[in-house]
């Protein structure tokens, strides 16, 4: 009996500590929410925690109408979304080339990529910035897309790695007596069993590409190339600032990043698991 209360004691109190935990962490969310369809008076005065007196659905309106936030949130899309599918196929591409090919210079190659892990993305601004002047891509979507791609590609090799030495070679040397070719054993062995370690990839390299706010504001300028980091830090006014806008930016701005956990947490998970089978 005694240790029957211990356990039913127990479960409540790890059930009360995961409800606070589950609060503490959803109540930004309603925060963020409640806060972009307020006014500057119940934001900083009357109101601040509470659900709006007032439910100001127009400071959404006003965001995507007046604010240019549909152009800076396709713009957020595009560059993400190619930066993704650059990072995972380069990187799939690169690590099965170095550690499954054999070939000279293999080992250097190695290093060099995870000296990439190394290098802030933030210290190559100005590099990176004369370099893009050089070849014209300066204010266009491929001036954000390609520094993301190749600053996001050391963390998808070591992650890649991580996944590949799981794989037997045996199914490679099966497929390759039955006549695969090198791109075939890529492409219908390899790139299929690494899909967990490819949903690991995307979710890094989307926080860092839809996050980023440094190259963004500073290789494009021009507003029709903003992403959406840009276009919300364009909102604040010289003299006066109206929030609930901004709030509403900001809720746009989270939609796609809870989206994304939502559609890859299972495949995350998966791969968390199936690494600590291989550790």
């Amino acid at each position: 009996m005694t240790k029957r209360v211990f356990r039913v004691g127990g479960r409540s109190l790890l059930y009360l500590f995961l409800a606070v935990w589950a609060f503490l962490q959803l109540f930004p969310l309603y925060w963020m929410f409640t806060f972009s369809l307020k006014n500057n008076s119940e934001i900083f005065t009357s109101n601040p925690m509470g659900l709006p007196q007032n439910w100001l659905w127009e400071n959404y309106a006003e965001v995507f109408n007046r604010a240019n936030m549909l152009r800076y949130f396709l713009n957020s899309v595009i560059i993400t979304a190619v930066s993704i599918i650059i990072v995972s196929l380069l990187g799939l591409m690169a690590t099965y080339a170095l550690t499954r090919m054999i070939w000279r210079g293999r080992s250097f190659m190695r290093s060099y990529y995870m000296i990439g892990l190394a290098l802030p993305i933030h210290a190559a601004l100005l590099p990176v910035f004369l370099i893009l002047k050089r070849v014209n891509l300066l204010n266009s979507l491929w001036a954000l897309i390609l520094p993301y791609s190749a600053f996001a590609l050391s963390m998808s090799v070591l992650i890649f790695t991580g996944f590949i030495a799981g794989i037997p070679k045996e199914l490679e040397e099966s497929a390759c007596l039955d006549g695969c070719t090198v791109y075939g054993i890529f492409f219908k062995i390899i790139t299929p069993l690494m899909m967990p370690a490819v949903s690991v990839v995307a979710i890094f390299t989307f926080l860092q590409c839809w996050n980023e706010l440094l190259f963004a504001s500073v290789y494009n300028p021009e507003w029709r190339n903003r992403t959406l980091t840009v276009g919300i830090m364009g909102m604040t006014g010289q003299f006066r600032t109206e929030w609930g806008p901004i709030g509403a930016a900001l809720t746009v701005a989270t939609i796609p990043t809870l989206l994304i956990y939502i559609i890859l947490s299972d495949k995350v998970q998966k791969s968390l698991i199936l690494g600590a089978v291989k550790g």
